[in-house]
């Protein structure tokens, strides 16, 4: 059976989908399941179990044996939370628990980390495993992430060190798309500016406080959660070298231009509200971010991935305008 941890958040439940659609129904899903908007994600999912999230370590040590395969994608996922007492103990004292356990009982692991371990891009987007302890993220969910990183690889790396026989550690880049109702202020940009144009027929966009980037020309590496979605089935099913690898489209786009393709998507005219970045971000925002693909390339990827056009049209005319879940 296939384990999916934070199974009832955004990319955890498209995952579980996605399995569905792939004729995986022996499935077992592991999250808090204490908000109940949330939880619908799940709804007319197939799956066997469900499990609290802090019942899951004990449970995976008791059933190894019948456990193929651990997508763990649960995690605090708040870029603008500052208690890293919080992140530290459910993004990477977890983690590592369940990284123990899957290379004791060699079972095969995929994991969520993220851009934001990148920081503000000095050193470069490129997935190389050694490269995480050079870097500096801007923010406690981003250091979380990187320590976490920093101790597989340490891990991998050391002689005395333990690893489950297959892993992949894939660095999420701004990932929107459907099932992310439940998100609020950490929702993608996308989905804001869908209500946003419903509301008030305008999208906010935030000036830049940068001189070498103008207003709606910060770029970011925008990737479709069905790209997510593809990668993760091609990476359990083909097993290439273990390791970290980016995932994002390999193309920045600006947010104009996703403000644009939103309002295009919903038949709208384009209205542009320019509002100041929360001075609580604006020392630890990017504008910047681009994934290095070649890693995933050479590994033998070769599907393309949605176009910033593409994914918007897909989600917001089958998702957005329908209130509907995947």
């Amino acid at each position: 059976m296939i384990v999916i941890t934070g199974a009832a958040g955004f990319i955890g439940s498209c995952i579980v989908a996605g399995l569905n659609n792939s004729g995986e129904n022996e499935l077992v899903v592991v999250d808090d399941f204490s908000n109940e908007t949330k939880n619908r994600n799940l709804a007319n999912k197939t799956f066997e179990l469900k499990i609290h999230r802090n019942d899951f370590p004990e449970w995976l040590k008791n059933n190894i044996a019948s456990v193929d395969l651990v997508i763990h994608m649960g995690a605090r996922t708040d870029t603008t939370e500052f208690n890293y007492t919080i992140l530290e103990e459910l993004n990477l004292n977890y983690s590592k628990t369940v990284w123990e356990i899957c290379a004791f009982g060699q079972i095969p692991l995929i994991y969520a980390s993220s851009a934001a371990t990148y920081g503000d891009g000095a050193l470069g987007y490129t997935d190389d495993d050694l490269l995480c302890r050079q870097l500096h993220p801007l923010n406690p969910y981003g250091i979380s992430k990187n320590e976490f990183d920093k101790y597989v690889v340490n891990n991998v790396y050391h002689t005395n060190g333990i690893a489950p026989p297959n892993w992949y550690g894939l660095k999420f880049f701004n990932v929107y798309g459907p099932n992310e109702y439940h998100k609020n202020r950490m929702a993608s940009v996308i989905f804001h500016a869908y209500n946003q144009v419903n509301e008030k027929g305008e999208i906010k966009l935030f000036r830049s406080h940068r001189n070498d980037f103008k207003d709606g020309e910060q770029l970011r590496d925008f990737i479709y959660v069905k790209d997510v979605i593809s990668v993760i089935d091609w990476l359990r099913k083909n097993k290439p070298s273990s390791g970290i690898y980016n995932l994002g489209t390999g193309k920045a786009r600006s947010f104009f231009d996703l403000a644009k393709a939103t309002a295009g998507a919903m038949e709208k005219k384009l209205h542009i509200n320019w509002i100041d970045m929360p001075e609580d971000i604006r020392d630890k925002y990017q504008y910047f971010t681009e994934a290095d693909m070649h890693k995933l390339y050479d590994a033998g990827y070769a599907q393309p991935f949605y176009s910033l056009e593409q994914g918007i049209s897909d989600y917001t005319e089958n998702y957005l305008l329908k209130g509907a879940y995947m």
